[in-house]
């Protein structure tokens, strides 16, 4: 059975970075962009990668500019951004696609592994919902995540738990995270 540990990402700098160097601990990996309505979840993020870390919690970031255009900069500005405003300190990947013939197979898997099913109810729902359907026309059946800040849980046996959208609230991620950590 495949699991996130079959898989290799490229680090900030280009480098191959094998995901099972996170074997045995939980990690939530999240697509994200700095120019999104959902940028302040990096906020509740770094506050749960501070108070998680030491219980074997990970965070990993990948940009992706697939949204509105919502993550123009370079892989170093966009770190440049999320250390200055957020104080972000999880591992941020370089900028990857998400969606399409050229998303990264590490994302096409989540979303297989856990499938959209919604953004859910009320106002910021419904908005969300017509302008992820109009962004992902173009990527037919490879519009694997439907917005930014999209994450999933990985239990440390490198198995995909769950997914929550970005209208998820971030204390219902942070109660499966601590659920997970046990």
């Amino acid at each position: 059975m495949k699991t996130i540990y079959d898989f290799t990402v490229k680090d900030r700098e280009g480098n191959d970075v094998s995901l099972s160097a996170y074997q045995g601990k939980v990690l939530l990996i999240v697509n994200t962009a700095t120019g999104c309505g959902f940028t302040p979840h990096y906020d509740p993020l770094e506050a749960m990668y501070k108070d998680l870390r030491d219980k074997g919690f990970e965070i990993l970031d990948f940009p992706s500019n697939q949204f509105n255009n919502q993550a123009p900069g370079t892989d170093e500005e966009i770190h440049d951004f999320c250390t200055i405003h957020f104080g972000t300190d999880f591992p941020q990947f370089a900028k990857i696609d998400v969606n399409g013939e050229t998303a990264s197979p590490l994302f096409a898997f989540l979303a297989t592994e856990k499938p959209f099913e919604g953004f859910g109810k009320g106002l910021k729902s419904v908005a969300l919902n017509k302008f992820a359907g109009m962004n992902n026309k173009k990527f037919g059946d490879k519009a694997y995540i439907k917005w930014n800040f999209t994450k999933f849980l990985v239990d440390r046996e490198g198995k995909v738990v769950a997914r929550f959208e970005p209208t998820v609230d971030m204390k219902d991620v942070r109660s499966a995270v601590e659920e997970m950590l046990g």
